[in-house]
């Protein structure tokens, strides 16, 4: 979190730990998409991939909520609230990537592991936050530019 202007034992410590899962998110999504494994191996992979997917976005939501705690006066009053939903989605995305656990490694659908689709919300979700006009349903000062999503003004009749 570039916003984050404080450097605590718990924000260095939960910086590193990050910087860990996020390095082990490429060996573990090969190993559970690699045909050469097993079945057995790629459930197990699954497994070990959807906790280090998840525990990315709880340290995310972790640093979102520490940015939106108002004793702290770290940001201004529309970044703070952001901030807050940021962390509840976060939140939410979350608890959706743990849920894919729920569903058997042998379940597919149209070919591909019902897991996949699952690890998808987040990136889905992120990517249609970042296309609306104003994130988070904030709207931006001295922005008239409109959005990909919203009706522009038509030709002059």
């Amino acid at each position: 979190m570039s916003v984050l202007p404080i450097e605590t034992r718990l924000v260095q410590l939960l910086n590193v730990v990050l910087l860990m899962l996020v390095a082990t998110i490429p060996y573990l999504f090969d190993q559970v998409v690699s045909v050469v494994n097993s079945s057995s191996v790629q459930d197990y992979a699954s497994i070990l991939f959807t906790a280090d997917y998840a525990g990315t976005l709880v340290i995310m939501a972790v640093f979102s909520h520490i940015i939106a705690q108002e004793e702290e006066h770290l940001v201004d009053g529309e970044i703070m609230i952001r901030m807050r939903r940021v962390r509840n989605r976060l939140g939410l995305l979350t608890i959706i990537v743990v849920l894919s656990i729920a569903f058997p490694w042998d379940w597919l659908f149209l070919g591909v592991h019902v897991r996949l689709y699952i690890w998808l919300v987040p990136i889905i979700s992120f990517w249609f936050n970042r296309m609306r006009r104003s994130p988070y349903g904030l709207p931006r000062q001295g922005d008239s530019h409109p959005g990909l999503f919203e009706r522009q003004p038509g030709p002059a009749k």
